[in-house]
């Protein structure tokens, strides 16, 4: 995944990455099992993303997870209005936290810039608050 471009996108309405894993979830199983996420704007870099690249989540203005892209697929909403679906990976993989300004849509994040992994979550662990863990990574407490 070394030169991998990457997506970043906001978590609207999700509190935690528990809470992302739970929403998606529950939308899979409406969707025969399939996870994707649906945006109006195709990337024009879909072949570069497609590489290797994932979507990082930003989570309460703070990037705490990833998923890796599995595909894009066109689809027509029930507006009629054709659309992108990002295809994802369903594990969804914590990364260090950074903490990111709002912005509408999504944002090509390219590997260099991208946060690092973090371990597993052992059983019964629960979130830090996002805020508290962009505060802790900008002094170097992982």
């Amino acid at each position: 995944m070394s030169g991998a471009l990457n997506m970043l996108k906001l978590s609207v309405g999700t509190e935690s990455v528990a809470g992302l894993e739970r929403f998606q979830s529950q939308r899979a199983a409406e969707r025969g099992g399939r996870r994707f996420h649906v945006t109006r704007m195709w990337p024009k870099r879909a072949e570069e993303i497609l590489d290797g690249g994932s979507i990082y989540w930003v989570i309460q203005r703070v990037i705490l997870a990833r998923q890796a892209i599995t595909g894009f697929e066109e689809i027509t909403s029930e507006d009629g209005i054709r659309r992108c679906a990002i295809q994802l990976d369903a594990r969804i993989v914590r990364t260090e936290a950074v903490p990111k300004r709002p912005f509408q849509g999504w944002r090509y994040l390219p590997q260099a810039d991208a946060p690092a992994d973090l371990g597993e979550t052992r059983e019964g662990e629960t979130d830090l608050p996002p805020r508290l863990m962009a505060a802790l990574a900008e002094i170097g407490v992982r």
